[in-house]
């Protein structure tokens, strides 16, 4: 979101339960683009509003799994918020081989791009 929108939106990123760590695959294939992850750890729905990000100053969480969906609407009943999903490939697991692996993280995130395109159109050309 911030490398085809800049930072002029507030974004968090959060799951159902925190792994702390990125997975390797998702760091490899997010460095090919250019977006850094090295340095980013993982939290959950409970951990960001521990740390002060209060979910109803947002206005929309995008849900990228079943169980997320649930959990976000499970918190925002309360707030005036929408909760999309975007159905989204799991790539743990599908493939045996590094490359075979590399290539359906490599769906994954041109399938994030796709429906952040389809949301917010193109990339912003002065960043």
């Amino acid at each position: 979101m911030k490398k085809f929108y800049g930072a002029d939106t507030y974004v968090q990123s959060v799951g159902v339960k925190n792994d702390m760590e990125i997975d390797g695959f998702s760091v490899a294939v997010c460095r090919e683009i250019g977006v850094e992850l090295e340095r980013h750890r993982s939290r959950s729905f409970d951990e960001m509003e521990d740390w002060g990000d209060d979910l109803s100053s947002f206005d929309l969480v995008v849900a990228l799994s079943p169980a997320s969906q649930r959990r976000a609407l499970e918190l925002t009943r309360f707030f005036h918020l929408d909760v999309t999903y975007w159905p989204i490939m799991d790539p743990t697991g599908l493939a045996q081989t590094r490359e075979a692996r590399l290539d359906a993280y490599r769906q994954t995130r041109d399938q994030i791009i796709g429906h952040l395109q389809d949301r917010w159109g193109p990339p912003r050309e002065d960043l």
